[in-house]
């Protein structure tokens, strides 16, 4: 087949690009003029333009069977939180607009957030969930509720389109916002993050990013139009994370906690440097309310439907430190 993808050099994006092309289709990558096409393989097509301008994606689809619509601004905080509206919710009713002004496409694969699902505090969540939409806790997951709403009815008016779920991605690769946990344990590995974060009751659906590709791919050939489809792992928190990790490498595990409200006040400085830097902050203050709640998931409905086997997060956790171990980005 003939795919567009865009966000192609985002974290997953650029993962998912060299994926199709091992799998035979040929694979044309919606990119900006600025961006950084060094992940893209020789043998990916370039179509420039954005998401937030119709046209560009009119033209970047024509020709194609399928497509993956995988961009978004992945960030818990902005300074300029428009963009999130801008970015994932215009941006995902461009490609709609466009791909009803392009015949050639039958089926769109669009990648939404388990944050679309909503908080699961003290149970384990599946597709039937809908978020409650009454709070959030970061601008980034508001704009994937409203983008979820839009891409469901865009399936009830006949639209071709399945929507995938990922949990927190990790795994080698870019180390953009959307690759936390590699992040995170760079921090950890040298000594900027000596304790746990909070106090353990956080709790999320680790999915290694190979097995989110593989699921992306499965969705475009198996499934079902309308369909949602949670690609998640293993529900854990981040104080297990460390654990595990302490436990691969052979290394000592934190000796206290540090306390979310400390992590908040942290967040918050980080949030007002941000705006003198214009860096964005690795934890800010939106990052701790979503460590507040749990974020657990079943992905058996894409197991079954899609063929989804994501691998155990001992396996996982090992190929990445590993990674980052080589990559000189920690020492064990």
């Amino acid at each position: 087949m003939r795919v567009v993808v865009t966000g192609a050099t985002g974290y997953l994006g650029g993962r998912l690009c060299a994926a199709l092309a091992d799998a035979g289709h040929a694979v044309r990558a919606l990119v900006r003029r600025s961006s950084d096409v060094s992940c893209l393989g020789s043998g990916v097509e370039l179509a420039y333009g954005d998401v937030t301008d119709a046209d560009s994606l009119a033209a970047a689809f024509d020709g194609c069977d399928a497509v993956f619509h995988a961009a978004a601004a992945v960030e818990p905080w902005l300074p300029d939180p428009s963009v999130f509206l801008k970015v994932n919710v215009r941006g995902l009713e461009n490609v709609l607009k466009a791909a009803k002004r392009t015949p050639m496409v039958k089926k769109i694969v669009y990648t939404s957030s388990f944050f679309a699902i909503g908080p699961t505090d003290g149970y384990v969540a599946d597709e039937t969930q809908t978020h409650p939409a009454k709070a959030f806790c970061t601008e980034y997951e508001k704009s994937k509720v409203l983008a979820d709403r839009i891409a469901l009815q865009a399936a009830i008016e006949g639209v071709s389109i399945t929507i995938v779920y990922p949990g927190v991605i990790y795994g080698p690769g870019k180390l953009t916002t959307g690759n936390l946990v590699s992040r995170i344990l760079i921090e950890r590995f040298n000594g900027r993050l000596p304790g746990y974060i909070g106090d353990g009751y956080d709790r999320e659906s680790f999915c290694h990013v190979d097995d989110v590709v593989s699921g992306h791919i499965a969705a475009m050939e198996k499934g079902r139009v309308g369909e949602r489809y949670l690609l998640t792992g293993e529900n854990m928190s981040f104080m297990q994370i460390f654990n595990m990790a302490a436990n691969i490498t052979n290394t000592k595990a934190p000796l206290f906690h540090v306390p979310l409200w400390l992590i908040e006040v942290y967040g918050w400085i980080s949030v007002f440097v941000s705006h003198i830097t214009g860096k964005l902050p690795l934890i800010s203050y939106p990052t701790v309310h979503v460590l507040r709640h749990q974020w657990s998931y079943s992905c058996d409905k894409a197991k079954t439907e899609l063929g989804y086997t994501p691998r155990n997060l001992t396996e996982g956790l090992s190929e990445v430190l590993l990674w980052l171990k080589d990559e000189k980005q920690i020492k064990f």
